[in-house]
């Protein structure tokens, strides 16, 4: 079942050419963020993770108050340069170049499962890169959640072949403006 959430396309952002899914909406909206919560607790049972990762930034909007009602652990994946002790590094493509992302050496313990939040599902990108950095440490990724879900990029299908189950609030299929 998806949620009818109050998702903003913005035109034309970052570029010509792509209509961006805004969130902010469901965070000036406290009834439709706290939807948006208790319906990814019931997609993502407790049970079924140890450690809620969130990816920066609007992953740690979603996955740091859904960790807190889980009763788990909350850890942020960073963009270069934001982490203040030990990290570990994992390079990634983008469609224009590349990225990184970084996760402390604590963040989980080997074999611990982990519970991957972000707010868009697109190219699977990112995501991707947090179970590599979660497997560097010998965790254990069993999913992503997300609120947002592009179904018309490969995303899901780069997740699902990477061994994740990906769960989303709201499916978007086209990229209109």
């Amino acid at each position: 079942m998806q949620l009818a959430l109050p998702i903003r396309t913005v035109p034309h952002f970052p570029k010509p050419g792509i209509g961006f899914k805004d969130i902010t909406p469901i965070l000036q909206d406290p009834a439709a963020f706290a939807a948006c919560l208790d319906r990814l607790l019931e997609l993502c049972p407790p049970e079924g993770y140890d450690v809620v990762l969130g990816v920066e930034a609007r992953g740690f909007l979603f996955g740091a108050p859904l960790a807190l009602k889980a009763g788990k652990p909350f850890v942020p994946a960073r963009k270069p340069g934001k982490l203040p002790w030990k990290h570990l590094t994992h390079e990634y493509e983008l469609e224009y170049g590349t990225d990184r992302l970084e996760l402390h050496l604590d963040a989980c313990a080997p074999g611990q499962r982990v519970l991957l939040v972000d707010d868009l599902l697109a190219t699977g990108g990112t995501l991707l890169a947090a179970a590599a950095l979660v497997r560097q440490l010998g965790g254990v990724p069993v999913a992503a959640a997300c609120v947002v879900e592009l179904s018309f990029l490969p995303g899901r299908a780069r997740l699902e072949a990477d061994g994740l189950l990906v769960h989303a609030l709201a499916v978007e299929d086209s990229e209109e403006c």
